[in-house]
């Protein structure tokens, strides 16, 4: 459907230059998965969000509540922070800052959105969030792909699967030059991904207590990586709570696209009574 039309904003930046660009339906009525597909695909961003009418029952207040899909250029994925993001505030842009309610093929998700000195900043609440073990084969494996030898982890960082919405693989890097250097065998690391079901690999640098710099390579979705990772970084929150790398009341700050030219920050909020992870940030439309 060539008349369908799809908005473009960058989460996680208030520049557009900045953040990760996402597209937007916010009417995706009539929309079957494979217009929906070729929608995302001409786009060319990591993801595209569709929406819908809530199904029954969902609740949240008449107007504010919507049934959200996101695709990939690839494929169909169960959740996406960047657009999720990028989305409430396009719809805030229209309907009035507040809370939003998103049936999400992940779970159902709440946004809160605020105006801040003029700016729109929105703030998701994750899905209940866990981690699991990776096989020492798959881990190898992974490493080999990305060309990281064993000595370049951060032995304080577990390499961990972290779900949130989406499952991420979580290696932490041992020095910011690591992270900066960021050449990987492309097919082979898709083809790890697609077997272990993951959506991201969420590399991590620590800069500080509660400061991280972060890439996520996304060959799964047809993209080298991706700008700014919502998912990822509410999974890399309930990651670094559980395994104690950060107290379980805390707000970290994650840079991500600084490497690609496309900065972002997003904020990572934990609570201490509620195991699932709030993520913000600021989102512009781009011109």
């Amino acid at each position: 459907m060539t008349d369908t039309e799809t908005l473009r904003y960058t989460a996680f930046s208030e520049d557009p230059e900045g953040g990760n660009p996402a597209g937007i339906v916010l009417d995706a009525a009539g929309l079957d998965e494979a217009a929906m597909l070729g929608i995302a695909a001409r786009l060319g961003y990591s993801e595209t969000a569709f929406l819908t009418a809530p199904p029954e029952g969902l609740g949240g207040e008449p107007g504010r509540a919507f049934t959200v899909r996101y695709f990939s250029p690839k494929a169909e994925v169960p959740f996406c922070g960047h657009a999720t993001v990028a989305t409430a505030v396009a719809l805030a842009e229209r309907i009035g800052p507040g809370d939003l309610l998103f049936a999400t093929p992940a779970g159902t998700v709440p946004v809160t959105v605020t105006a801040e000195e003029g700016r729109l900043r929105a703030t998701l609440t994750s899905v209940a969030p866990h981690t699991e073990e990776i096989a020492a084969a798959d881990l190898a494996e992974a490493l080999a792909a990305l060309d990281w030898p064993r000595a370049d982890l951060d032995p304080a960082f577990p390499p961990r699967i972290a779900f949130a919405g989406a499952r991420h693989l979580v290696l932490g890097a041992a020095t910011r030059a690591r992270l900066a250097d960021l050449a990987y065998d492309f097919p082979r690391l898709e083809a790890l991904m697609r077997r272990l079901d993951l959506t991201t690999v969420q590399l991590v640098y620590r800069s500080g207590p509660a400061e991280f710099h972060v890439r996520d390579p996304f060959p799964v979705g047809g993209v080298v990586e991706d700008p700014a990772t919502g998912a990822a970084a509410a999974a890399f929150g309930a990651y670094a709570r559980e395994l104690g790398l950060v107290p379980e009341q805390a707000e970290l700050i994650l840079h991500q696209g600084e490497d690609m030219g496309r900065p972002g920050t997003l904020t990572v909020t934990l609570h201490a009574a509620d195991p699932r992870v709030r993520v913000g940030g600021a989102a512009v439309r781009i011109p």
